[in-house]
């Protein structure tokens, strides 16, 4: 079995035999109100189940399918925002950041900084990313094969940076469709870094909406129990209390009272799996 190099941020430890991590919340910083009490009832649900949490929200979505979409509240006052979900809800948190000069100044609030899937290749993001220190999670692009990863998680580690964080969020399939291949994390796993599945972002039909990505969130208490079993280190779900109303990604976020069931379902899952292994 491959040794997984476990990344500790805050009170959580993600793989290296560590239980099962949970990395939510919504896709984009909505408003403070919004954000902070939305972190804190995820994590009172994580809490119950036992399961380490990380909030994640995006303080911009510079990669919206619509110039009219809603983007978020922009880097400062998002970071403004994220520093008070740490302090009220007490748990780490995740961003995405999108050009180099972003780095230095969201990795003094986040403790994971977070690179989008269309920008997996981008060599001077990653590196900026890794030379604050931070954890540096990054999604795997639609167009990448699982193996191809090893030379994304290089460039980050030639920076000195070990603290290597990869996800898995579908790949494409034809126009508007993302399927998961459940080998890509067993094979991911083989570089000796933790692997996360985005279950929400795997569920996507991107473009498919007309000017918005639509989704299919009705799959996600198939995909996710299926991805623990492949054997991850933790799952990334975009979670909302009203989904319909959520500002970005609306179609494949999960209600927030949907969330015990599920995370109950995947910690029993998640033993299994240790069990028969």
């Amino acid at each position: 079995m491959t040794r997984v190099h476990p990344v500790t941020v805050g009170a959580v430890t993600i793989g290296g035999g560590h239980p099962l991590v949970l990395i939510g919340g919504p896709c984009v910083i909505e408003s403070e109100a919004h954000a902070v009490g939305l972190a804190v009832e995820i994590a009172a649900v994580a809490r119950r189940c036992g399961v380490p949490y990380v909030f994640k929200a995006s303080f911009d979505k510079a990669n919206r399918t619509s110039v009219q979409s809603y983007r978020g509240p922009g880097l400062g006052e998002g970071l403004r925002i994220l520093s008070a979900v740490k302090a009220r809800a007490g748990v780490p948190v995740l961003t995405d950041i999108h050009e180099p000069g972003q780095a230095g100044p969201a990795a003094e609030v986040a403790d994971i900084l977070q690179i989008p899937a269309f920008l997996c290749r981008q060599t001077d993001l990653l590196v900026a990313a890794a030379r604050t220190g931070r954890a540096v999670n990054v999604k795997k692009g639609q167009f990448l094969a699982p193996q191809d990863m090893r030379h994304v998680i290089g460039k980050i580690t030639s920076a000195g940076n070990e603290r290597v964080i990869v996800t898995e969020r579908g790949a494409s399939y034809g126009y508007h469709n993302l399927v998961v291949d459940m080998r890509a994390f067993p094979i991911m796993r083989r570089f000796g870094y933790p692997v996360i599945f985005d279950v929400t972002h795997s569920l996507q039909l991107p473009g498919a909406g007309d000017g918005v990505t639509a989704g299919q969130a009705e799959y996600i208490d198939t995909l996710a129990p299926a991805g623990v079993a492949a054997g991850v280190d933790g799952v990334f779900l975009e979670i909302h209390e009203d989904p319909p109303k959520a500002r970005s990604d609306a179609q494949n976020a999960l209600a927030l009272d949907r969330l015990e069931g599920l995370l109950q379902l995947l910690v029993r899952v998640d033993a299994a799996r240790r069990g028969a292994s």
